[in-house]
């Protein structure tokens, strides 16, 4: 296992950018990784990325490119923090299968008994936001719906632009902490019947990381420190970066209107360091670096355990890299052809349709920040990403790396 190889959280986590063996950890075959990360963070492109891959309980490349500033004067080193938004969520769900594991939540049981102020829900059935008729839900909202993204609550696009502006008005990411989110979002009507649809949406997390605190009886962050990042060893990760460290937290960029990188204008990008949301956000209020998050993948990977600590059952492993949507419930345009969502991600359930490489099971997220992660238990491999740009998503936008880091790194591994 990884978990107890010398190179640690640290070990190879204080030198600075290079691209070649000499300035990091790369292993025959990975020069195609090594060039096109160069490429990408050339003059023109991202300011920088660190990218790690693992397999077979080593780590074969690992290395940061380029910048971590825009003005490109300051070289991007393999111990950068960066924010890395959803893919908090995967953190989230495995915080919550914990306590469902010691019989504290439940997958199936109504939310209610955890959260009152869920009692009784009700859908949207016609009307605007300022007369909305409603009817009562078909059922309750469980767990399960949460992590799966079914829970029915408004998440914008067309057909449910009503219900999506109650929740706009609710202003939940203005809320004080995570009660507060989910009082607010317990008032809103659901789009939905739970369970029938699938609409990816931080509310869903936000709401059962509200149920960890309930359920352990500690904040999100507290059970979070206690019971994942101090035992995986993960000293980089949390809502808000040290004083001290903050000098270590990559810029935040986008393109302004003449495609120009130009920093953010948000809390985290003026003053790097500071908490993402007023909240301790599940759904994507963590920094983190690449060593930090290559052990809580490598304790999945290993079936819910690192060094001599479980954190989870291999069963339940099992559970959260399997396709979890209800039958008859897409995941629609959001995810590639051949995958479905299991427990906090994507996971891989034909290959063959799939436009990019993994097998069967693979299982893996992104951020909105350019951060991007995959297990893939077939391969014994991890491979991650992280950047910081936020894109435009418009034709004058940097062209999306993730698709060509995965097949580089697949194809790497080909004998």
């Amino acid at each position: 296992m990884l978990a107890g190889l010398a190179w640690g959280p640290h070990a190879l986590a204080d030198r600075p950018s290079g691209g070649s063996a000499a300035h990091g950890a790369e292993a025959p075959g990975f020069a195609g990784l090594t060039a096109l990360m160069e490429s990408t963070t050339a003059s023109g492109g991202y300011p920088g990325a660190v990218a790690l891959v693992a397999r077979d309980g080593r780590v074969v490349a690992f290395d940061a490119y380029g910048f971590a500033d825009i003005a490109r004067r300051r070289p991007l080193r393999r111990d950068a923090i960066f924010r890395i938004y959803s893919m908090t969520k995967p953190i989230a769900t495995v915080a919550a299968l914990m306590l469902v594991e010691e019989g504290r939540l439940s997958l199936d049981a109504p939310i209610e008994t955890v959260l009152p102020e869920f009692a009784h829900p009700q859908v949207f059935e016609s009307g605007t936001a300022d007369a909305p008729v409603l009817r009562p839900a078909q059922r309750a909202i469980t767990l399960r719906d949460l992590l799966t993204h079914t829970a029915g609550f408004a998440t914008g696009g067309k057909g449910i632009e009503e219900p999506t502006r109650l929740l706009e008005r609710a202003n939940l990411h203005g809320s004080a902490d995570l009660a507060d989110f989910a009082h607010r979002a317990s008032r809103l009507p659901l789009a939905s019947d739970p369970g029938a649809r699938f609409r990816y949406d931080g509310t869903n997390i936000e709401v059962a990381s509200r149920m960890v605190e309930v359920a352990s009886g500690m904040s999100f962050a507290a059970f979070l420190r206690k019971r994942l990042f101090e035992p995986l060893h993960m000293r980089d990760t949390g809502f808000v970066v040290p004083p001290r460290q903050r000098g270590r937290v990559v810029d935040l960029p986008t393109r302004d209107a003449e495609a120009t990188l130009v920093r953010v204008h948000e809390p985290s990008a003026l003053r790097p360091g500071v908490s993402l949301q007023h909240y301790t956000s599940g759904a994507g209020g963590l920094y983190s670096t690449a060593s930090d998050y290559l052990h809580f993948c490598t304790m999945l990977l290993d079936g819910g355990r690192y060094d001599d600590t479980v954190l989870l059952s291999r069963e339940t492993i099992a559970a959260m890299m399997k396709d979890q949507l209800p039958t008859g419930v897409s995941p629609g345009a959001l995810l590639n052809p051949g995958e479905s969502f299991g427990f906090g991600g994507y996971v891989v359930v034909d290959p063959a349709t799939r436009p990019r490489p993994g097998s069967t099971g693979a299982w893996g997220w992104s951020g909105a920040a350019s951060t991007y992660f995959t297990i893939d238990p077939g391969k014994h491999l991890i491979a991650i990403l992280l950047m910081q740009y936020l894109p435009r998503n418009d034709a004058e936008d940097l062209p999306k790396v993730s698709a060509r880091f995965y097949e580089t790194v697949y194809r790497a591994l080909e004998p």
